[in-house]
């Protein structure tokens, strides 16, 4: 199944690219690992790699018709696991509880539009970024706004514990603007009651809001104003290295070998993957 960026999004997500690139990038897991850490061999052991996801993250990780969750990180993990000789379970979790999900040792990793940020970093181990992605804002296609700016005295929409959060937080001017601010579970009851008016925009990832617009149809647009660039990394428990070291060798394997651009391209319409560039 194709999946093609609408031009405008995808033309904002190139333009990012000369943003971030300027910027310092995220250090990988580090070589070697900690004393005591068996988080690779746990895997090999148990031979399942538990992936937990928002299984409603289109085009990240999300149900189909036949209510198989599928997706690009998805596709991603399920060829890093068949490389590592091991099953990969998809386990949805509660994007609000993910670290708790991780850290109590339900799952061995967050693979599905996980942003990298400061904070997040503190808490866990992440692999280098493999994708980049800003904070947009979407509206109804025949809304008035055209900037950020307009949205003064209106109220958006986020999904909770969603860098989102942390992009408007930062934006204090547009937040103190706003007459309100909701918090969804997930991005398509968000997208769901924009459609009917129960707010006046979303603040959403741009690789989703992209993907939604093409594959839905629906009357929504993107603001050309964004909130913040970022960056796509995989998480696993703090000094899980031996384990996240693995994942990232396989997808520069996947990268080298021309895997990883055929199925970004398959899902985005180009390869817009940061992995060996």
């Amino acid at each position: 199944m194709m999946k093609r960026m609408v031009m405008m999004g995808f033309c904002g997500l190139l333009a990012l690219t000369g943003v971030v690139a300027g910027a310092k990038k995220e250090a990988p897991a580090s070589k070697g690992t900690a004393p005591g850490d068996a988080s690779l061999e746990n895997v090999l052991t148990k031979k399942q790699l538990i992936l937990g996801l928002d299984d409603s993250f289109p085009p990240m990780g999300f149900r189909n018709e036949a209510n198989e969750i599928v997706g690009y990180d998805v596709d991603l993990a399920r060829e890093v696991a068949s490389r590592m000789g091991v099953e990969l379970v998809l386990q949805p979790i509660d994007w609000n509880a993910k670290e708790q999900e991780l850290n109590t040792g339900e799952i061995d990793c967050i693979w599905n539009g996980f942003t990298i940020t400061e904070e997040r970093k503190t808490a866990l181990t992440f692999t280098k970024p493999y994708l980049k992605n800003a904070q947009v804002v979407v509206v109804k296609a025949d809304a008035a706004y055209t900037t950020l700016a307009d949205l003064a005295g209106k109220t958006a929409g986020l999904q909770a514990g969603s860098s989102s959060v942390d992009a408007l937080n930062e934006a204090a001017a547009l937040k103190a603007s706003l007459r309100e601010v909701i918090e969804y579970k997930e991005y398509l009851t968000a997208l769901m009651d924009l459609e009917v008016g129960g707010v006046d925009a979303i603040i959403m990832d741009l690789v989703v809001a992209n993907d939604n617009i093409t594959r839905s149809g629906k009357a929504f647009r993107i603001l050309e104003e964004t909130l913040a660039p970022e960056e796509f990394g995989i998480g696993f428990r703090k000094g899980d290295l031996a384990l996240a070291n693995k994942v990232w060798e396989t997808l520069e394997a996947m990268a080298k070998d021309g895997t990883l651009s055929r199925l970004t391209v398959q899902w985005f319409g180009a390869d817009i993957s940061m992995i060996g560039k």
